[in-house]
């Protein structure tokens, strides 16, 4: 069964929406202030080469296949005690956007900087 345009344009417009609301809803925040709903396993890490809020698009529009392909490559996945333990030490602040029941947390490294030496 194929779908017509006009559907199609507007699944496209309502992720687009959903994408829109969801980067709004999009902040830093201190590990310290996540790490209640890491006890309770509501946290997922996101990796730090994809985007977090493409990934919350895909868990709030139930993209089960690209989400378990995400799972599969370890992309995605609950949050670790080592990475807890980490975050928590370096009192971190983590890129989150909720998707419930889900936090999705991701680091964002600082940007290696790199200088050319002069001869």
């Amino acid at each position: 069964m194929t779908t017509s345009p006009s559907v199609e344009q507007d699944q496209k417009l309502e992720l687009e929406q959903l994408r829109v609301k969801l980067n709004m809803e999009t902040a830093q925040l201190p590990w310290r202030e996540l790490e209640r709903h890491f006890a309770s396993g509501h946290i997922v890490a996101v990796a730090d080469g994809l985007d977090v809020v493409s990934v919350a698009v895909m868990v709030a529009s139930d993209d089960v296949q690209s989400i378990a392909l995400l799972l599969k490559d370890g992309q995605i996945g609950k949050v670790t005690d080592g990475q807890a333990q980490s975050w928590s030490d370096a009192d971190a602040s983590l890129w989150a956007v909720v998707v419930k029941p889900w936090i999705l947390v991701q680091e964002k490294k600082p940007a290696q900087i790199t200088t050319v030496g002069s001869q």
